[in-house]
């Protein structure tokens, strides 16, 4: 395939010929707002920018993904992305006000042992 084509930096065995980093200009972590992305993170979007210009096509991509909730490893697997490389760009989006997140292991309310003994003696009533 010659640079002149238009499938040039694409190789059908080894994939897209762009290196990840190269989506974000480089960056290996997350700005201070996405330090805390977990595998399981819960990213939702919560506006359409009305500054796009800006976005990559991969940031377009994760807003239209997130508009029902996603965990950070669901991000991923749909854009086909490593985790560090789908960090960072959820980290531009989170300072730009575009998602939000909520860690689903902060948000478990604590059970109340005596309410589930409770039911777990009149299950065993019945």
């Amino acid at each position: 395939m010659s640079q002149h084509s238009p499938d040039w930096w694409y190789d059908e065995a080894a994939g897209p010929l762009v290196r990840p980093y190269a989506m974000v200009s480089g960056r290996t972590r997350p700005k201070p707002a996405g330090d805390e992305l977990t595998l399981t993170t819960q990213v939702r979007a919560i506006r359409t920018s009305s500054d796009q210009g800006s976005l990559l096509v991969e940031h377009l991509e994760i807003i239209k993904l997130c508009r029902k909730p996603l965990s950070v490893a669901e991000v991923a697997a749909y854009l086909n992305a490593p985790l560090v490389v789908v960090k960072v760009l959820l980290s531009d989006l989170i300072q730009r006000g575009d998602v939000i997140t909520r860690d689903p292991s902060r948000m478990a309310v604590p059970m109340d042992l005596n309410l589930l003994q409770k039911v777990l003696d009149g299950v065993r009533a019945i």
